[in-house]
Order: structure tokens, then sequence, then C-alpha cells
């Protein structure tokens, strides 16, 4: 190429898996079906063209952006993008300007897409206000934030707010298997052997997030060598790399899940915080929904601990309410001081043991019948009927307590033991035994 001659045009960048395959109709969509299957409010919509501003709500990757490019191609409506990030009010001014001109010469209607909104400032958010209203543009924000806080209250109240969740592994198997499949936009031209357990870690690693899974699927096959049979083979050893998480042997409704659920609350209960904590990270790594966690250390607290350590209780139940509210990662810190606290209490299950006995007298035996003095009496006639007649009000005698039948035969349930706080249980139980015999 000599001084005179043209420059070449570069190459363009080509996109990457995730962006080539984004669904082009509700009919390739996948997952958010409480949003857009079949009957739901998004599918009437979409299909009637009745769409009104929309305010799209969820984890990154679970199809925000593909959803607001299929509705302004089912509804045959301008499509105008903009990114919170970069885009000031001029460029709002300038995108809302367009929207009247359009309408004005061909009677078109613009869908106004405006990614990472929450990242609009009060200021930009006024500005859209008065046109959203009108009904041109149509606004669709995406946003990863609960919008009720990011996004201003009158701008919300316009919109309709639809929250997406993250994708189930099933969901992001069909987008991994499709991707492999489609020599149009797809990996479907590339000689790829992909094993079921590699696909497998992929949809579990990801978290729910499609775009992630499918660039990593396609980092794995421009990556992998191809073997003798010149067949690129996707083992789980080679799409670890490319996911950056190690694949764990963890089912979420198989053996793997439940052994290891036993094994961590065995570890609480056998008072070994390192093996429980193990057990903990494993579950956490794996993708293991941390509520499920927090209740089976609840359930350990007061059947293992109990009131060895009445405390144990609190704590486990403050750590489900600190993991919903600060959510993942962080949420791995209460679950963890929770693990910890319960594993190394002092231990009893005389309350389990307690309750246990009584269910089986209850499901076995004769039902007992109230007796007289305990029965409620605080209607009128009641006490025609005899009913409270001889009740002792326990706050009335010596230490708050009165020898008095509770039950009309002697039973025995709860037997504490000498741990913990149980120890102090036992003795004040044994002196009131005392003082009534």
């Amino acid at each position: 190429m000599d001084l005179f001659s043209a420059p070449q045009e570069p190459a363009s960048t080509p996109q990457p898996l995730a962006a080539r395959m984004r669904p082009r109709s509700l009919e390739e969509f996948v997952g958010q079906q409480h949003l857009v299957g079949p009957g739901q409010l998004l599918h009437r919509a979409i299909h009637a063209d009745r769409i009104t501003s929309l305010i799209l709500y969820g984890p990154p990757g679970t199809g925000k952006t593909a959803l607001a490019h299929i509705i302004a191609g089912a509804t045959q409506a301008s499509f105008e993008p903009l990114n919170a990030t970069a885009a000031g009010v001029d460029e709002v001014r300038k995108a809302l300007t367009q929207a009247k001109q359009r309408a004005k010469t061909s009677g078109k209607r613009t869908i106004l897409f405006v990614d990472e909104i929450h990242r609009f400032n009060k200021a930009q958010q006024d500005v859209l206000m008065p046109d959203v209203e009108q009904g041109n543009p149509i606004l669709i924000g995406a946003t990863t934030l609960n919008p009720f806080f990011v996004i201003a209250p009158a701008l919300v109240s316009r919109s309709l707010v639809c929250e997406f969740r993250p994708l189930a592994a099933t969901d992001i198997s069909t987008l991994l298997q499709r991707a492999l499949r489609d020599k149009e936009r797809g990996l479907g031209v590339m000689p790829i052997r992909a094993d079921d357990a590699a696909l497998a870690h992929l949809a579990e690693a990801c978290d729910g997030d499609a775009r992630r899974a499918l660039n990593a699927l396609e980092v794995a096959a421009l990556t992998t060598p191809a073997g003798p049979d010149e067949m690129i083979h996707l083992t789980v050893a080679a799409v670890e790399q490319s996911i950056q998480k190690k694949a764990v042997i963890y089912d979420r409704d198989g053996d793997a899940h439940y052994d290891t659920i036993s094994a961590f609350i065995k570890s609480m209960r056998g008072s070994d915080p390192h093996a429980s904590l193990y057990w903990l990270a494993k579950m956490l790594y794996a993708g293991e929904d941390p509520r499920f966690i927090a209740r089976r250390i609840i359930i350990c607290a007061s059947e293992d601990v109990g009131n060895a350590d009445p405390q144990a209780l609190m704590l486990a139940t403050a750590a489900l309410h600190a993991a919903e509210f600060v959510g993942l990662p962080e949420a791995r810190i209460p679950l963890a001081q929770a693990t910890v606290y319960i594993a190394c209490a002092p231990k009893s299950n005389a309350a389990y043991l307690g309750i246990e006995k009584a269910m089986q007298d209850v499901k076995e035996g004769r039902t007992l019948e109230v007796p007289q003095h305990l029965k409620d009496a605080s209607y009128q006639s009641a006490k025609k009927l005899g009913r409270g007649t001889g009740y002792k009000y326990a706050h009335d005698y010596p230490q708050h307590h009165v020898k008095q039948d509770y039950l009309p035969t002697r039973r025995v349930y709860y037997e504490p033991t000498d741990l913990g706080f149980e120890k102090t249980i036992k003795a004040w139980l044994q002196q009131f035994e005392q003082r009534s015999s």
C-alpha cells in the first residue's frame, strides 16, 4: 500500500456469543415464565401491542435487555437505547425530541431503553417524567437494584415493575445446547463435543446468569485444542477454567445435596466447628440457597442445643434475617458465625425428646380432657358450668409457684440435662418438686 492508497476498513470486532444468541422472539425467550409465559401479563400485553412503560429489575444475565429488544420488534416501535453510565441530560433530551419528531412524521412510537437506569440522577429522571407520562416514548428501564429504593417514586409509579429471577440451571442448559447447535449465530459450525457434566457445571456455576454461561462456553470452545479426531472436546476441566469456578460434586436435589447437609448438621451436633465450616463452605460454593442452610441451622439450634444455651436459637434466627438482608457473598459471614456458635455450644435434645414423647402420647393414647380448674372462665356464665373453679394463680404464691395439677394424669416429657443453662433449669424444677412433696 502506498501513500495514496485508500485505507482499509478495520475488521469489525465479533460480538460475544451471548450477544449473538440473544433471543429474537418470545418463542426463543427462555426463563421468566412468571412474566412472559402464556397467559401472563407481559405476554398478553406484547401480543396485543399494549405495552406501557416498564422497569425490568433483576440480576445480570437474566434477559432484561433481550426482552426489551423483543418488545420493540413485536410492537413495531423504534428502539432507542441509552446506557445510564454514559448518557447525560443532553442525550436524554435528544432522545425525547427524536421520539416526538418520529411520532409526528411517521406516527411511529419509540421505545427508549435505559440500561442501568438506577445510575440516572434526579435531574435526568425528572427530564423523562413529562414525556413518559404522555406515553411517548415508552420507557423500558433495566436495573439490578430494587427500583423502589433507587428510582424516583414518581417514575416508578408511572411504570410497571417486573422482577426478573435468576435463571434455573435447566434454562441455562437449554441456552447452551441451543448455542452449540446454531450454525448461524452460535457454535454449530465448530466440531465440538461437549460432555453433559461440563454443560451441567456451566449451568450451575454461572449463578443464573445466561450471559456468563454463554461467554464461558465460547471461551472454552475457542481455547480448547482439537484432539486427534479433530473434535474440540469440552470436559469439566476445560470449562472450569473458562468460568473460573471449580466443579464441586453437589446436586441440589440428589444424594450429594442430602449427604452434605447431613454432614453439616451432624458436625454441628458433634461440636466440631472445623468440619461444620467446611461443609458450610462447600454448600455455599456449590450455589446452595443460603436460606435453606439457615433453616437447618435454626433447627439444629433448637433440636440439638435447646435449653442448654437458649441464645443459640436467637443467634440462628438472627443469622437467617441477616443473610436475607445482605445477600451473598456477605451472607456467608452471619451463617458462619451461627454455625460456629452452635457447634461450640453445650448440647441438649431434652426439649426435642419431650415434644416427641408428647406427640406420641397424643397420637396413640386417649385424648386427655382439660381439667375443670384450667378451663376458660372468661365468658359470662362460665362459673355456672364450673369452669375455672379452684384455679390457683401462680403469681399470688411465693416464688410465683403453687402446686396444682395441670394434667389429669401424671406425665413426664421434659427431662433436662446437667449441661449448660439446662443445669439451672433442672435445679429449679427439682426445687419445685421438693416443695410440692
